[in-house]
């Protein structure tokens, strides 16, 4: 079961991840943790099993953001959020390929994300 008030952040630049959590916070949901890899991002995802999870694309290791996100929707199922500041369209296809519930690019706005995750909630209000 996921835990609708629990959001996993994974971005590998610090600020970033720290000005997420700030945005989740206000919103009243609990940030169950921030992954700077792919590695952690599962295992944090496979433990915590949150709702939303906030993806960047690029990660330190050899994996990437959506190596990440097809391994979380596989085996815990969390909505995904991609958050990349990357336009190529190379990369776009590989998200895409990926079906995440959104993709935001940055610089985002607290405003873009919070409209997204409100989305996120309403559209699945049993989960």
């Amino acid at each position: 079961m996921l835990h609708r008030d629990r959001v996993l952040i994974v971005d590998d630049e610090f600020i970033i991840a720290q000005t997420l959590c700030v945005y989740v916070e206000d919103l009243g949901l609990t940030v169950c943790g921030t992954a700077a890899s792919a590695d952690e991002a599962v295992a944090l995802a496979v433990d915590q099993r949150p709702f939303i999870v906030l993806m960047d694309m690029r990660l330190q290791g050899d994996r990437d953001g959506v190596d990440a996100s097809q391994e979380i929707h596989e085996r815990v199922g969390s909505k995904v959020v991609f958050i990349t500041g990357s336009r190529e369209p190379a990369t776009l296809a590989r998200i895409e390929g990926d079906h995440p519930s959104a993709v935001l690019f940055k610089p985002i706005s607290e405003g873009q994300l919070v409209a997204v995750i409100r989305r996120l909630l309403e559209e699945d209000p049993g989960a």
